[in-house]
């Protein structure tokens, strides 16, 4: 007998249509969400199942997570300091690398303040968390990250969602809050984390500027691709003077773990006070700031991995539209290609497993809009030959699936 089962019910009730979904999908015993990567070679190769895989499908825009200096500062870090923090810095300290790198995110966006995150999960949820309160509003994308919808429930705030990168909507709706905007703050992301599209934050910042709110961008998806320098779509947009604050992550671009929050508002360094998530939180460990702050250095010396990425993502875009594939948005970093259902897009994905392409399988209620999709990631380490054989494995099984132009 079940001592998790009886006559009122099971906390787990409510996953029920979940379940179902989750065991539809694992019908042949392959589960999409919990691969088990044996080893992991190289920024865009890995061992699954004994086999040797492309990676297609892991955020790491500039291959910086094999990158030698990297990985020679982790090391020495390690070395000279060990494993771990052990606790959060309000209650421990900082250590010295900590505020090494605070002054290297500040000093990369040209922003007077900065404060580093344990994950870029807890960036957002300790700005918004700590910034906003009951008596606030917050706007929001509709189609914004998990992290940020979570950090404005946190909150207390009062939120206002509107339609997916309409500033038009976001207008409306900002005039129509009730003392007007001095307490309001705009929320949204530079380059969209699951289909890759990209924001018009000119016309958001043209919003914010007329009705006199604060606007926070996240440029997880966006840093050191975007822009003359890799500071994001807002630096691409020329509006950086319009954000109040940025957030962001140290999990894609820069190879690393943890996340960080930067602002010129005088008053941000209250939110180390105020912020829970940043307060009772263990901070990141020696190893991993050391290789963020390595990674900040080359991507702020060098474009060789912005350009490498961009003709990267030309490629692969142009030759996969030309299979006839849907795909999401226009040439970028993410290229997340639409199918017809969750069967469909498991299928698809288990045959590109099979052909030695690892992509995301994405499908609802996790997805925009309840769309089931394959969401890829280009990397400026994939090879020109790794790029021919992702586009043979698309060809293949497009063609499989009657989805070939």
């Amino acid at each position: 007998m079940n001592k998790y089962v009886n006559n009122s019910g099971d906390l787990f009730d409510k996953f029920n249509a979940l379940d179902e979904t989750r065991e539809q999908l694992l019908g042949d015993g392959v589960n999409p969400f919990h691969v088990r990567m044996d080893r992991v070679k190289s920024a865009t190769e890995a061992v699954i199942d004994g086999r040797d895989v492309i990676l297609f499908g892991t955020n790491n825009y500039l291959g910086l997570t094999f990158d030698p200096a990297c990985m020679e500062a982790a090391r020495a870090a390690v070395a000279a300091e060990g494993t771990g923090t052990t606790g959060s810095r309000i209650a421990n300290g900082s250590y010295a690398l900590h505020q090494d790198l605070e002054a290297a995110i500040a000093k990369f966006f040209q922003r007077s303040s900065a404060i580093v995150f344990s994950t870029g999960y807890q960036a957002n949820l300790g700005v918004l968390a700590g910034l906003l309160g009951p008596g606030d509003t917050v706007l929001i994308d509709a189609d914004n990250h998990a992290s940020i919808y979570d950090g404005c429930r946190l909150s207390g705030a009062d939120i206002v969602r509107f339609k997916h990168n309409d500033a038009a909507d976001l207008d409306r709706r900002l005039g129509r809050v009730p003392g007007g905007a001095a307490r309001c703050l705009i929320v949204v992301e530079g380059v969209y984390s699951m289909m890759g599209d990209v924001a018009p934050l000119a016309d958001f910042a043209e919003v914010k500027t007329k009705h006199g709110a604060y606007m926070m961008v996240d440029e997880a998806h966006s840093l050191g691709i975007y822009g003359e320098h890799g500071r994001g779509n807002a630096e691409s947009d020329g509006i950086e003077e319009a954000v109040d604050f940025v957030v962001g992550t140290f999990s894609k671009s820069l190879g690393a773990i943890g996340g960080y929050g930067v602002s010129d508002h005088p008053r941000f360094e209250l939110l180390r006070l105020a912020s829970r998530p940043y307060m009772f939180t263990a901070s990141p460990s020696p190893s991993n700031v050391a290789s963020v702050i390595e990674a900040l250095r080359t991507i702020s010396s060098t474009d060789e991995h912005r350009v490498r990425i961009w003709q990267n993502a030309h490629v692969l875009h142009g030759d996969l539209s030309a299979l006839g594939l849907d795909i999401c948005a226009p040439p970028g970093p993410i290229i997340a290609i639409r199918l017809d259902d969750a069967a469909q897009a498991f299928a698809f994905w288990k045959r590109l497993l099979d052909q030695g392409i690892y992509t995301n399988l994405a499908v609802p209620p996790g997805t925009p809009n309840g769309i089931s999709m394959l969401r890829c990631s280009v990397s400026a380490a994939h090879s020109d030959q790794q790029i021919e054989k992702i586009i043979a494995a698309f060809a293949l099984v497009a063609q499989e699936f009657g989805l070939a132009a």
